[in-house]
C-alpha cells in the first residue's frame, strides 16, 4: 500500500456483502429470537431464522419478517 491509498472499510472490501442495515437486523433477530423461544412464539421463532439465515447468506430479508423483528417488542 503505498501513501496515498486509504484502507477499505470492512463494508467496502471485495465480496463482503453484509451492510450495516443488514447487521443491525440480525442482531435484532437474535433478540427478538431468545424472547421469542422463551414465549414459545413459533411464528417469530421462524421469522428471525429467517432474517438471520439471509443475513449470513448475504440475501435480503423478507420485509414481513423484517417487520415483526423490528416490531415484535413495541
Amino acid at each position: 500500500m503505498n501513501g496515498t491509498e486509504l484502507p477499505l472499510r470492512r463494508e467496502q472490501r471485495l465480496g463482503h456483502r453484509e451492510t450495516p442495515a443488514d447487521r443491525a437486523a440480525a442482531d435484532a433477530a437474535w433478540h427478538v429470537l431468545e424472547a421469542a423461544n422463551e414465549l414459545g412464539d413459533e411464528a417469530a421463532v421462524a421469522a428471525c431464522r429467517r432474517v438471520i439465515d439471509a443475513s449470513l447468506n448475504g440475501a435480503c430479508a423478507d420485509r414481513a419478517d423484517l417487520k415483526l423483528v423490528t416490531e415484535y417488542f413495541r
